[in-house]
């Protein structure tokens, strides 16, 4: 575990204080379950929303639909839904007891929907991945992890995130439309590109990293073959510079397979473990790219699934006025 002096916690950056492989200990108390998340100010908030231009909203979310790429190599559901009422269902079996009549004047449908938490656009929360059974800030498995889900660092206790966003845009730097397959994005890819776009990282930016990836959305071959994303050096790269959460458009945020000899994971665990900054992925940045929208003010919200591993979220992106 890393020691740190609390007395800098305002302006702490975690990646500073990590140790290669080991759980830190949050910068922000003994109680911190967000990690990076707790850059974001009520002063951070105003300013950038004071420079976003709201009459020109992104949307970076993806939609949900039966066949979407998704995440089951390891087992884990695709996204299903179904009916559980239709207008002529009711008519049939009159579920709710209504009788003919009144169910032939109220037109009546529900469904109902399943999948793995990490699909579609999502978050990442900081019990996502471990080392040894022991989370970011010390949690363990065997007191905070119950039949039903952890009891910390859970997607519920994620604030609204309002803050200042940056899309580092390496495909276009590279000229292409998408990185080619297992593309490893380091910290001069990463560097090349903020250059070429005349933009910088600072504490409390939630970033994002474009490889071109979603260009191939939704065909399930393409978007999930081996994928680019970044390395464990660019990992670093963002999370020593202060980024508060990292994104990307691809399914895993780094590349893959993993260059890091008895971890399949690095990046994750890097992130998740070390530097307390969560995890964005499957987030559309084609419409920024295209439109040279490399700063803006990021919003949005996790859904409030107590004790999960990720959630989706709706992130919306609203440009930034330039001075």
């Amino acid at each position: 575990m890393c020691e740190f002096d609390a007395r800098s916690s305002h302006d702490a950056i975690a990646a500073l204080i990590a140790t290669a492989g080991q759980p830190t200990k949050s910068p922000f108390g003994k109680d911190d379950q967000i990690g990076m998340l707790n850059a974001m100010t009520p002063a951070s908030q105003r300013l950038v929303a004071a420079e976003a231009d709201f009459g020109r909203p992104f949307d970076m979310a993806v939609s949900y639909f039966p066949t979407m790429p998704s995440w089951t190599a390891a087992g884990d559901p695709s996204f299903q839904i179904w009916m559980g009422h239709t207008p002529n269902g009711n008519l049939v079996d009159d579920g709710s007891h209504q009788g003919r009549a009144v169910n032939e004047l109220v037109s009546y449908s529900g469904d109902s929907f399943m999948m793995y938490t990490h699909t579609g656009t999502h978050i990442d929360t900081l019990n996502h991945y471990g080392y040894g059974g022991v989370l970011w800030n010390g949690f363990t498995e065997r007191e905070h992890l119950g039949s039903r889900g952890w009891t910390v660092s859970g997607p519920e206790l994620y604030p609204p995130i309002v803050a200042r966003g940056v899309l580092v845009d390496v495909a276009a730097t590279h000229g292409v439309d998408v990185l080619p397959d297992s593309y490893a994005i380091g910290a001069d890819d990463l560097k090349d590109a903020l250059r070429r776009q005349g933009s910088e990282i600072r504490r409390g930016d939630v970033v994002m990293v474009r490889t071109g990836r979603m260009s191939t959305w939704p065909d399930p071959e393409r978007f999930m073959a081996p994928s680019p994303g970044i390395n464990l050096d660019g990992a670093r790269y963002l999370a020593e510079a202060g980024a508060m959460i990292v994104g990307a458009d691809n399914l895993v945020l780094e590349h893959m397979p993993s260059e890091v000899e008895g971890n399949w994971v690095p990046v994750h665990t890097y992130l998740l473990v070390e530097a307390g900054v969560p995890i964005m992925e499957v987030v559309d940045t084609e419409e920024l790219s295209h439109e040279s929208v490399y700063e803006f003010a990021f919003i949005g919200a996790a859904m409030p699934l107590t004790g999960a591993t990720a959630a989706p979220m709706r992130p919306v992106a609203y440009p930034l006025a330039r001075r």
